[in-house]
């Protein structure tokens, strides 16, 4: 594990390979362990980059006040500190949100975006009524045992998940609650809460590839088309029997999918 700082905040980051650069942005809740089969996997002909967001893993924590565009500037920032300055970028959930962002105040980095379980944000993808009821819920889970946190996020992500996974999960979950990153944790639900890139959609002007889960129903299938219709370089690939988590679920076909899209980006990198 790598470490930087970057004004007062400490940002961690795992690098592993050689070749083009490729960024992971991870979910929320979540840090770089999230991405361990796609380090292991890519790392062979990429260059992986896979950070802790600001208020996760080893990162330093945040205040509650964060929102996407501090994000999003940290994440320039770090990139600037480790001298990257262009980069395939792939983001899951939370982290897709952040890469949408990322584009719109740094549209010269990117080379192409990978957006995996992917949103507009809560707000520019789901329902108000949706959108009030998973921050209730994720604000919450703070009062709760960790044992009942797990729970409960298994449910919402409504799949079976084998057990070696859960245990990986839950020991990624406990690290990233309320309990250890108690700013981080409440701003990153907030910042997901609050964010409608839908106006960001048009505007993206490099290769876009959207990864869904046929079954995932936290970022069902109507968010990827909204997205589809609305991002002009856009194809969408759908794995089959996975969730939610699909890099995790599915590791091989969700890095095979990978791959092949960077393989036949113009450029490269």
């Amino acid at each position: 594990m790598k470490k930087i700082q970057l004004g007062n905040i400490r940002i961690a980051y795992t690098q592993a390979g050689h070749g083009p650069p490729l960024v992971l942005l991870h979910g929320g809740m979540e840090d770089n362990r999230s991405w361990r089969q796609q380090i292991d996997s890519l790392s062979d002909e990429f260059t992986v980059f896979a950070w802790d967001a600001p208020g996760c893993g080893q990162s330093s924590d945040v205040p509650e006040s964060w929102r996407m565009s501090n994000y999003a500037d940290a994440l320039a920032g770090w990139l600037n500190k480790i001298t990257l300055k262009r980069s395939h970028l792939l983001g899951l959930s939370w982290g897709s949100s952040l890469a949408l962002e990322f584009y719109h105040r740094y549209p010269n980095i990117p080379l192409s975006l990978i957006l995996a379980s992917a949103y507009a944000g809560w707000k520019g993808s789901l329902p108000p009524d949706e959108v009030a009821t998973r921050l209730e819920n994720i604000l919450a889970s703070v009062n709760l045992p960790l044992e009942e946190v797990v729970e409960s996020w298994l449910s919402v992500l409504n799949r079976p998940l084998p057990g070696e996974l859960i245990h990986e999960l839950t020991t990624i979950w406990g690290d990233n609650s309320g309990r250890s990153h108690p700013g981080g944790f409440r701003a990153t639900a907030y910042s997901m809460a609050e964010a409608d890139l839908r106006d960001v959609l048009p505007q993206i002007q490099i290769p876009t590839l959207l990864l869904y889960g046929e079954l995932d129903q936290r970022s069902p299938l109507k968010v990827a088309n909204d997205l589809l219709r609305l991002i002009p370089l856009a194809k969408l690939t759908i794995i089959p029997q996975a969730g939610h988590l699909a890099n995790a679920e599915a590791p091989e076909e969700f890095n095979r999918h990978v791959r092949c899209f960077l393989r036949s980006v113009s450029g490269y990198g």
